[in-house]
């Protein structure tokens, strides 16, 4: 996959990379902090070569000397984590949920296969091929956090403070935000998403909510998403009715007796949420709140959601063949800001 993304400043010292293309999969915002002759990274790419080419604008900024050593994981899914082997040797901070997420997140031999094993004219294999056919998974090796922690961890760049809570369970069990209180930054990881519906795993959706909350009351200037444009607080405020909506949404469907599927196609069919990109993400995020709804605290089944979003997404496509009618382009979510290109 040819890298392609903004990078530049928002605020002393502190960069963000950004991946071109929206309503997209895996394509996930990652930070650099530099001071003092320190640096720290936050997050890293999906595959060697986009790790590649954002360490190469990293090492750009923050020069020749300084060390790329310690690497903080917002979370364990392999968009935000999978290019930490590009850096070997270095700490890599993360929550010890996250840790222990690794046993049950698909390792990149698993998604080779569901890209190029799976049957193409089935809407599971369609879908795998058209938002992941073009990563490269070869040559991977996940690297586990070597520091992990509970609660709270604080550490300094070059004497800037910097302080990770832990907010999960919610995207998933092991996620982490990143704040930055001098320059009043926070980086949220996949808590947040820009532009396009989020893919929420653990959940619930009150406990993402509290998540957002919690960043909110540090207020920050900036709020960088896992995945979009930065927000503002207005953004996050946005985001924020979002998903309080869709949870009041899922508790009426679900008193209903309506399946995840069948729920998340009526929220489209309404166009309750217009503006934003994939859309049969909803699929993913009501599977998993439906799942606690029930009272079921079992170990959620990740591919079914997924076939369920694939289907909803491969009947869209078809009717828009049919039609002629394009499907819903992503659009700029109210309070997000782009960032020049260094």
């Amino acid at each position: 996959m040819k890298p392609t993304a903004h990078f530049g400043p928002i605020a002393p010292g502190v960069y963000v990379w950004q991946p071109d293309g929206g309503a997209a999969w895996g394509l996930a915002n990652c930070g650099v902090i530099r001071a003092g002759g320190e640096a720290l990274i936050v997050d890293t790419p999906y595959t060697p070569a986009l790790t590649d080419a954002f360490l190469a604008a990293a090492r750009e900024v923050i020069g020749a000397g300084t060390p790329l050593n310690r690497v903080v994981v917002t979370h364990a899914n392999g968009d935000h984590t999978w290019g930490s082997q590009q850096l070997p040797g270095a700490e890599i901070i993360a929550t010890q949920a996250a840790l222990e997420h690794q046993c049950v997140e698909p390792t990149p031999g698993q998604l080779h296969a569901l890209v190029h094993d799976s049957d193409p004219d089935q809407p599971l294999g369609w879908y795998f091929r058209r938002h992941f056919g073009a990563f490269d998974f070869s040559g991977i090796t996940v690297l586990p956090p070597t520091t992990t922690f509970t609660g709270r961890h604080e550490l300094t760049v070059g004497g800037t403070p910097v302080v990770l809570y832990e907010a999960g369970p919610a995207h998933t069990v092991g996620d982490l935000f990143v704040h930055l209180p001098e320059q009043r930054v926070v980086f949220a990881g996949d808590l947040v998403f820009a532009g396009d519906h989020p893919s929420h795993w653990a959940g619930p959706l009150e406990l993402i909510s509290a998540a957002c909350r919690r960043i909110l009351d540090l207020e920050p200037e900036w709020i960088v998403p896992g995945h979009g444009p930065l927000l503002t607080p207005d953004g996050l405020r946005e985001h924020l009715g979002y998903l309080d909506d869709l949870a009041a949404q899922a508790r009426l469907l679900h008193g209903q007796g309506r399946s995840a599927p069948e729920a998340a196609r009526l929220l489209i069919a309404e166009d309750r949420y217009p503006g934003l990109g994939l859309p049969e993400r909803l699929a993913i995020s009501l599977s998993t709140e439906f799942r606690h709804l029930d009272g079921n605290r079992t170990v959620p089944e990740l591919l079914l959601p997924m076939e369920h979003a694939a289907r909803i997404a491969r009947d869209r496509a078809v009717l828009t063949e049919h039609t002629g009618q394009p499907d819903a382009d992503r659009a700029t979510t109210p309070g997000t800001v782009p960032i020049q290109a260094s």
